[in-house]
Parts: C-alpha cells; sequence; structure tokens
C-alpha cells in the first residue's frame, strides 16, 4: 500500500504544473522606449551606409534580437507625440479613435486595448515604467494585474513609484531601476502565462541626461550633420512655419540644445541608449536563466520617433521621415525565423491585434491595425500600402500646426489644415520618397506632378473618412516664445 502512495505522489510531483507551465500560449515581453527614431539600432546604422549619421554607434543586444527574429524596416507612428502614439500602442486605432489627441489627455477607461483582452483570456497582466497618459494620476490602469509607475514624465532619477498601491521613491538612475523591477518581476513564479510591459523614459529629452559613467563614452566619435539639417526655409521650398521654427524649442536653432554643441545632444541621446540595450541584455538573460526565453514573445519598439536637426527641426510631431519612423524587433521563434527582415509597412496600430494573434486571444473589434504574425511566419497575405498621419495643434507646444498626410511606400503628401473650417495656411508638400529620400525636394508646386498630388490628395481624404471623424483645434499660429525648462 505504501509503495502505492509513493508511486501516485511520484506521479503527481511529474505532472506539469498548473497555469504557465501548462499553457502552451506564449509569455509576451514588450519594451518600450521614449523618442527613439528607427536609425538608432547599430545594425540600422550599419545597413544605411553612407546615410548613417553614427556608423560607430553599437547595440548588441538589439542587434541580437534582430539576429535571432525579426527586424520590420518599415515601421511607423500614425502620430509622433507620445500620449497619442501610446494609446494607439494599446488600442489598436488611430489618434482621433481613441481621442488621446496630446500629452494631457488620460488613457480612456473604457477603451479595449491589448492588456485587458489578454487579462479576460488568462494572462497575468503587468506594466513597469513610464506610462505617459494622464500628467498627474500614477493610479494602476485598467487591464493590468501589477502595477509600477509614476505621474507624467518623470526624471531620469530618484523617481516616486506607484508600487501596487503604495508610493514609494526609488533611488537611482531610471533604466537601471525599471530594469530591476521588471527582472525582480519575471523571476516571481507565476502560475499563468503572462504579459510584461516596461516603458522606458530614455532616451526622451528636457534635458537628455545619460547613465553616470556614461556621459563621455561616446566622445571621442564624430557626429555628422543630417544632408538636410539646413533644409528648413521657405527658399527651399518649405512651409513658411518651419522656418519661423527654427529659433524656438523645437527647432534647431533654438535652446534645446542649451550650451551644449549639436555633436554632444545627439551623443548624450545615444549614451542613454546604451543603457537600454544593457537592460534589454538583463532583460534577455533572466528569461534564459528561467528556461522560457523561447517561450515568450520579446517586443522591441518606440512611441515615435525623433528628429536630430533634420529639416532645423529637433523633436518629433511633424510628418517627415525621422519622425514618423521607430524601430520594432520581435523575437519568437516558434513564429519567426532567425534574421528575418519585413519591408512591409506597418503601424502602432498593429501591436495590439498581433500579440493577441501570437497567444490566441479574442481579436480587438472595429480595428485599424493588421496582425503581423502572417509577415513574421513567412506567408504572403494582403496588406497595405498607404497610411495616414494626424497630428493636432497644441496651445501648449505653439510650434506646429495641424499636421495631415498619405504615406505609400513611394510617395508622402503633406498638408497643414486649418482648424476653423479655412483653407490651408500652409505650403503643402510633396515627396518621392524613393529618389529623394532625405525629402530635400517639395514637389507640390511642380506641373509636372500634378497628377501625382492630385491622386494623393483624394488617398489621404479617403484614408481619413475610413479612420473616423476628425477632430481639427483652431490653429493660433506659430509662437517664437521659448518656454524655460
Amino acid at each position: 500500500m505504501m509503495r502505492r502512495v509513493l508511486s501516485f505522489c511520484l506521479i503527481l510531483c511529474c505532472l506539469p504544473r498548473a497555469g504557465a507551465a501548462s499553457d502552451p500560449r506564449p509569455n509576451v515581453l514588450v519594451i518600450l522606449t521614449d523618442d527613439q527614431r528607427w536609425d538608432a539600432v547599430g545594425v540600422v546604422q550599419r545597413e544605411m551606409g553612407e546615410r548613417a549619421l553614427f556608423p560607430w554607434f553599437k547595440t548588441p543586444n538589439l542587434d541580437r534580437l534582430a539576429a535571432e527574429g525579426a527586424r520590420f524596416q518599415n515601421a511607423f507612428v500614425t502620430t509622433s507625440l507620445c500620449s497619442p502614439s501610446r494609446a494607439s500602442l494599446l488600442s489598436g486605432v488611430y489618434a482621433r479613435r481613441h481621442r488621446v489627441l496630446n500629452n494631457f489627455t488620460e488613457h480612456p477607461s473604457a477603451l479595449p486595448n491589448y492588456p485587458s483582452a489578454l487579462k479576460e483570456s488568462g494572462y497575468e497582466t503587468a506594466y513597469i515604467g513610464k506610462w505617459h497618459m494622464g500628467e498627474d494620476n500614477d493610479e494602476r490602469r485598467p487591464g493590468f494585474d501589477s502595477w509600477m509607475s509614476h505621474r507624467g514624465q518623470g526624471n531620469y532619477f530618484d523617481n516616486e513609484f506607484n508600487i501596487d498601491g503604495t508610493r514609494k521613491k526609488l533611488p537611482g538612475y531610471y533604466t537601471r531601476v525599471v530594469t530591476d523591477l521588471a527582472v525582480d518581476w519575471m523571476r516571481k513564479k507565476h502560475e499563468k502565462p503572462w504579459l510584461l510591459i516596461v516603458g522606458h523614459k530614455a532616451p526622451h529629452g528636457g534635458p537628455i541626461v545619460p547613465e553616470p559613467g556614461l556621459e563621455e563614452t561616446l566622445a571621442g566619435f564624430p557626429v555628422k550633420k543630417p544632408a538636410n539639417f539646413e533644409n528648413y526655409k521657405v527658399a527651399d521650398g518649405k512651409p513658411a512655419w518651419l522656418e519661423k521654427s527654427f529659433p524656438t524649442w523645437h527647432g534647431a536653432g533654438g535652446p534645446l540644445y542649451g550650451q551644449i554643441t549639436y555633436d554632444k545632444f545627439v551623443r548624450a541621446y545615444l549614451s542613454t541608449l546604451i543603457s537600454v540595450d544593457e537592460s534589454v541584455g538583463r532583460m534577455y538573460e533572466a528569461l534564459k536563466s528561467q528556461g522560457i526565453l523561447d517561450q515568450t514573445v520579446v517586443v522591441f519598439t518606440s512611441d515615435n520617433g525623433f528628429v536630430l536637426g533634420e529639416h532645423g527641426r529637433v523633436d518629433k510631431r511633424t510628418a517627415y521621415e525621422e519622425s514618423l519612423r521607430i524601430p520594432l524587433l520581435v523575437r519568437y521563434p516558434p513564429s519567426v525565423n532567425p534574421g528575418t527582415v519585413i519591408p512591409n509597412m506597418t503601424l502602432t496600430h498593429d501591436l495590439a491585434p498581433s500579440l493577441l494573434d501570437l497567444c490566441g486571444a479574442q481579436a480587438l473589434a472595429n480595428i485599424t491595425g493588421l496582425s503581423w504574425k502572417p509577415l513574421l511566419e513567412g506567408r504572403t497575405v494582403k496588406w497595405r500600402d498607404a497610411f495616414l498621419y494626424e497630428y493636432n495643434y497644441e496651445k501648449q507646444f505653439p510650434y506646429t500646426p495641424n499636421v495631415r498626410a498619405v504615406r505609400t511606400e513611394e510617395w508622402k503628401f503633406i498638408r497643414y489644415p486649418k482648424g476653423d473650417g479655412g483653407p490651408d495656411s500652409y505650403t503643402a508638400e510633396l515627396y518621392d520618397l524613393r529618389n529623394d529620400p532625405m525629402e530635400l525636394r517639395n514637389l507640390a508646386s511642380d506641373a509636372a506632378h500634378d497628377d501625382r498630388r492630385k491622386s494623393l490628395e483624394e488617398r489621404l481624404e479617403a484614408l481619413s473618412r475610413e479612420a473616423g471623424p476628425d477632430f481639427l483645434p483652431l490653429d493660433e499660429g506659430i509662437s517664437n516664445v521659448a518656454p524655460k525648462y
């Protein structure tokens, strides 16, 4: 009898543990940076050749994700501003649909999003780091079982976090603090498959502060200005508002640089990403040490791009390429072969449906995003050939007007509509991206391209109708007054 009891106990001990160990669905780790442009990744700099601004920049851990998984060459935001873009990442819809139209609006509690959908399907969910929707609220948001975040933008050092209802000041550099929290959370016992979103502050400015010990790491490397650095004047065919914004807070001739030179500014930006790359490596090793690396979908991306002097700007918001394009890396061996490079145009809207698809969860209804799971798997599917870009004028930052644009695989058309029902108040822009990737030559007034302009105007209107009712704020003009930090 005793032998039978012992045998039964041994059998029970050998059975898979309930929850995560027996659930075939993958874990999901989403790593989100703030203001990281698409080319601020080592492998992309090497690919760009002569166009690379900092070919010496290395991100070994991000490069490893790309080498072991997929790199999306053409990933874009549809609003290049933190809060609207973050809401689109979660919900799979345009800003005009989720209505987070600026950096001061809270994520609507009733807005369907992929963390809530995964939680409802049996996932354990957690958010650690910068949330940045709602300036004064650090409370747990819907969809998350565990919450470790703070109010607003946060600082590079010594932030007060709300950790599951308890507020605590956590000393230290932001990137290291959130990585410690993430690694500790991943190493806990989990009875279910899990979703963890880690929101970094880097490389967001105001000002940009590298981790102690890394301030001079890149000091010996040359930084060249982009070929379109001086391409911001009316004489260059650019709209008047762009030239007027040059000496402001969002212009390359304004006070954002402070007393530092252009190359030091770029090095500071990149130095913060050295810390992010090390953070990615630590999380990678935490997954590997637990034996769950290959059972985890690892996604690395950003909320928007960033302009490092191109067209006389130091900001995002505009519809120029450096503002629109973001990195997107995905590692998940069951669905993607190592070293996959995907050229399709993907959007922030695609993250939510893609993760739900990979996890076998119920899809969100009435979204504009597409699942890139078939692209990871090398399948041929019908895909978008154009998308709508929208940015709404902000009274607090009056250096960029309303922007509406359409980007196709080879062309871009931009206009700047006034919010009072009046005609466009600034010069429209038309670019042949295949032959002019730096967007130097505005062809909008070139009679030889009248047909192209007309067809893109029609495409813009069609995409706008599909996206839903527009909500243009009143454009009060561009101010030259630069606020202080």
